[in-house]
């Protein structure tokens, strides 16, 4: 790209003091450095983390968290870590709720079991898409735009020696095995992505609603639910959920023309448990912005052939020097392009890397350790124990 093109581009596309991610005074809570914020190292009660965020979009819509500590809304706990992901999309609402919300629904529920399950997590995506419902119900007389704001949601959580992964949506973890025979570490996919682009959630998505033949449409060489949207699952999208949430004020290229008698996005997570063995060396949780650019090996490899400290950054300057290259330009070009703008190279993205002590990983789950709160993009958020 020419350097006119870029001074042109720059001079269109000022920054809005509002839409700034927010920074924190101190390293606690990570840095900023023009659109990127970062945490280069913190500890967590199985081991060690790295985060970093980068923002391409005018508002940041993806959020992220790492929460480590007492899982319950008992000192007795169980104790573990919590990682979040959340790739928002239509507009920053949805994401923020959930990062506002999801876990304290997950140590409300923990509380109420007494230990981690896959129940706990599915209750607390549960309670989670119905309390952003109930945002929707109250602004949709006037802000009904919200009804088409929605969110991916990935949540990993290491409790006992197990990890859970659930998922909905197209972010993405990566677990790093160390392979003893060759010393290598191998790439292993934890998370099923729910994106209409997989033939496989094509065929789930038409099984699902047998009575629409065009349930997924093939749109500009892309396929899309009702023509709409990529991904099958969600938080939010309450417009393809609730009929009559589909219909005007709502703009037009949201609405279908035919009302629907069951939702037509789900916002049941798929998820999957992992008994972590001595060679789990770490996880890269991330968004799709990041998977866009980079393999799950080649992240992985990454990872591992470089020191652990900076390592989210590092992935996240990877994948954006890859979408400069794709686009034939310099990376110290396209870190000059202002946020919205930067949109058309490459999506907001966020990167936690969980590294794994199995020292650690194999406590009891009831032995104290203190709480950790870290939100991406430095936005503090309250910290509040009692149930929302």
């Amino acid at each position: 790209m020419t350097s006119g093109l870029m001074n042109f581009l720059r001079a269109c596309f000022q920054p809005r003091a509002d839409g700034l991610v927010h920074t924190s005074s101190s390293d606690s809570g990570g840095r900023q450095d023009g659109l990127l914020w970062y945490k280069d190292t913190g500890q967590h009660v199985n081991g060690e983390f790295s985060m970093a965020v980068v923002q391409a979009n005018n508002l940041l819509e993806d959020q992220s968290q790492i929460e480590s500590g007492c899982l319950s809304l008992q000192d007795s706990g169980p104790y573990g870590t919590f990682i979040g992901i959340y790739d928002g999309h239509g507009g920053p609402e949805t994401s923020r709720f959930i990062n506002e919300h999801l876990f304290q629904n997950l140590k409300r529920f923990t509380s109420e079991h007494q230990s981690m399950s896959v129940e706990v997590i599915r209750k607390a995506f549960q309670a989670t898409e119905e309390g952003f419902l109930s945002v929707v119900t109250r602004q949709w007389p006037t802000k009904p735009q919200i009804a088409a704001v929605g969110s991916c949601c990935l949540v990993g959580v290491i409790c006992s020696g197990t990890l859970y992964v659930a998922n909905l949506g197209d972010s993405r973890a990566v677990l790093g095995r160390l392979v003893r025979s060759t010393g290598e570490v191998l790439a292993i996919q934890l998370s099923a992505e729910h994106n209409v682009s997989i033939e496989s959630v094509r065929q789930e998505m038409q099984s699902l609603h047998p009575d629409d033949s065009q349930i997924v449409v093939l749109k500009h060489n892309v396929w899309r639910v009702k023509g709409l949207i990529q991904i099958s699952r969600s938080i939010g999208d309450v417009y393809l959920k609730k009929s009559e949430f589909n219909r005007e004020p709502l703009y037009a290229k949201f609405r279908l023309r035919e009302p629907f008698g069951k939702p037509i996005l789900s916002a049941d997570p798929a998820i999957s448990v992992h008994h972590l063995q001595p060679d789990d060396q770490f996880i890269i949780f991330a968004s799709d912005g990041l998977w866009e650019h980079l393999s799950n090996q080649g992240a992985v490899d990454i990872v591992q052939n470089h020191p652990r400290n900076g390592i989210a950054r590092r992935l996240v300057k990877t994948a954006l020097q890859e979408a400069a290259k794709k686009r034939e330009m310099r990376y110290s070009d396209l870190k000059k392009i202002d946020r919205g703008v930067r949109r058309h190279f490459h999506d907001d993205i966020s990167v936690a890397v969980v590294f794994l002590d199995s020292n650690l990983v194999s406590r009891a789950s009831s032995v104290k350790s203190p709480n950790i709160s870290v939100k991406g993009g430095g936005i503090s958020l309250p910290t509040k124990t009692t149930p929302t």
